[in-house]
């Protein structure tokens, strides 16, 4: 018996969120965190209990819904002393959220301050505004992706470290946009 299964890769490359079950899904913070640490590689129950620091009746449930919402998969079963050991795996390497609701947005941000917060390392975290055209903003996304994409090493025994890539454009309060407006007239 092998110690440590292969597995194949996520059978899409990209999922798009979309569904009212999966927002549901991602609306709790561990179920977030079961989603990255299902990033890299599936996991038993057990194992991913013991990555997060929760109890495996806990970990069992959340891994329920996500699993009915679509988001991860059994990717391998294999017989353990005579009972049955699931490997659960994301059901695509991206996960794309087609149209971003608060309640969902606001879930995983705080999926990834309970992260940073458990981080043993000092995170770095930047929030910048920056004047983009529509077609820079577009170009500035795509190389971020790319960067992170490329970044990927993969490496057994590495740590694996958290990356949020969001290029948003900045909602004008009714004021400053009238009194935006009042200034380009001039």
């Amino acid at each position: 018996m092998r110690d440590q299964p292969s597995h194949p890769p996520p059978p899409e490359d990209v999922l798009e969120i979309g569904a009212p079950d999966q927002f549901a899904a991602l609306a709790h913070p561990l179920r977030q965190r079961l989603l990255f640490a299902l990033g890299h590689r599936p996991a038993t129950i057990s194992q991913l209990a013991a990555q997060l620091d929760a109890k495996k009746g806990n970990v069992a449930h959340h891994v329920k819904v996500l699993r009915e919402a679509g988001l991860i998969h059994v990717a391998e079963t294999r017989q353990v002393r005579g009972g049955t050991e699931q490997y659960y795996q994301r059901t695509a390497r991206h996960m794309v959220v087609a149209e971003p609701q608060a309640a969902g947005t606001a879930a995983m941000l705080a999926a990834i301050a309970q992260e940073l917060d458990l981080s043993p390392t000092e995170p770095q975290l930047t929030l910048r505004h920056l004047r983009l055209s529509p077609a820079k903003a577009e170009e500035l996304g795509e190389a971020l992706a790319k960067l992170v994409d490329e970044a990927e090493e993969d490496a057994e025994g590495d740590p694996v470290h958290g990356v949020l890539v969001t290029v948003y454009q900045q909602a004008l309060s009714t004021g400053t946009t009238s009194s935006v407006q009042g200034a380009r007239r001039k």
